[in-house]
């Protein structure tokens, strides 16, 4: 899909990723882009970067029929929505020690906020022919994430549920990509990245800049790719995963007891 002339919305807009999402969709002859995020002036700071065709709007993507009505108030103000990109999120430390409501938030926000959005869009996409999703998982998506239990879990799920969607609407004209990179310089990292498990095991094949991620998103839109891997090592690990599953796992356990002899 060429992005030329599309209405997009953009969830968690109002930094990092999304915030140069809204760029490179415009800068790509975007006609609307819809710049949204929990924190407000952040989405309106966005929409004033982006120019004339942005708009902002606060948004919790926990909340699905706020999603639902983003999507309609964007087609009654806008137009026809060509392109939903879900990529609020957040990071969150701990495993079996995190009670279960946080396991809970977490999924609402990394999967069941994407289910909202493609139950919002994806009707009106088939009936007008086709239209796209751009989801943001992570590399913990097709890899794991140490010292992060839900957040491992959740973007297994993201991956799992953008599979789903493209091959049972893909006939219909739905597209979709899944964004899984490893560490990328947002506010996910966190003041103390350098010190944190999480960082050290994403960030060894190094931070990517959120305009290259953002390049990368457009390249595959624009092929119709699946997976979008602004760290091309991770195909590699993710195959290796496949070939032997326990000789990764095992392998996993090395890496976490080596990273952990560093706290």
């Amino acid at each position: 899909m060429e992005l030329n002339d599309k209405v997009a919305v953009i969830t968690g807009a109002g930094s990092g990723i999304g915030r140069s999402l809204a760029v490179k969709f415009a800068a790509a002859g975007a006609r609307a882009v819809v710049c949204t995020d929990l924190d407000a002036d952040n989405a309106a700071e966005t929409a004033a970067m982006v120019g004339d065709v942005a708009t902002s709007a606060q948004l919790d993507v926990g909340d699905h029929r706020a999603i639902e009505r983003l999507v309609v108030d964007t087609e009654a103000n806008l137009g026809a929505l060509d392109v939903f990109v879900s990529n609020a999120g957040y990071g969150l430390r701990g495993g079996l020690d995190l009670p279960t409501d946080e396991w809970e938030r977490m999924m609402n926000v990394h999967t069941w906020s994407h289910l909202a959005a493609a139950r919002a869009v994806i009707p009106g996409m088939t009936e007008r022919g086709g239209g796209y999703l751009l989801n943001t998982a992570s590399a913990a998506g097709l890899l794991t994430q140490m010292d992060s239990g839900p957040y491992a879990v959740s973007k297994h799920a993201a991956v799992a549920l953008a599979e789903w969607i493209l091959i049972n609407h893909g006939d219909e004209g739905i597209g979709v990509s899944v964004l899984c990179p490893q560490a990328v310089r947002t506010n996910i990292l966190g003041p103390r990245a350098k010190e944190a498990t999480s960082t050290r095991q994403a960030a060894g094949d190094g931070i990517l800049e959120p305009d290259d991620v953002a390049d990368a998103c457009v390249e595959a839109i624009r092929a119709e790719r699946f997976l979008v891997l602004p760290h091309p090592e991770v195909a590699t690990y993710f195959q290796r995963k496949a070939d032997d599953y326990d000789r990764w796992l095992g392998g996993m356990r090395r890496f976490r007891r080596r990273l952990r002899s560093h706290d």
